[in-house]
């Protein structure tokens, strides 16, 4: 069964271009992974410094073993500094 997320980040006002550089990184390394979907990097209109990831996982245990690879914890490695808060992950089911 599809896991469905929603993930929502904004990078400090400073570091958008930084931030999103480590972000299109996500997307090149993640869809690279068997289990993974969908992985579609969306950045607001109004607000430059705000992104949202859509993505769609195999199960839930291939969501947690993504969670784990190399190529997350080193973007939650090198935006340690350049992230305006935390990342706000919504599970969603699909409805139509």
């Amino acid at each position: 069964m599809s896991i469905y997320l929603t993930a929502i980040s904004r990078a400090k006002a400073q570091h958008i271009d930084q931030f999103k550089a480590l972000l299109l990184n996500l997307v090149i390394e993640s869809r690279k992974e068997e289990a993974c979907i969908q992985y579609d990097l969306h950045q607001s209109a109004e607000d430059p410094a705000l992104f949202i990831f859509h993505e769609e996982w195999a199960s839930k245990e291939s969501l947690e073993q993504h969670n784990e690879a190399p190529h997350i914890l080193n973007f939650i490695k090198e935006s340690a500094d350049i992230i305006d808060g935390n990342v706000t992950i919504h599970t969603t089911e699909k409805v139509a």
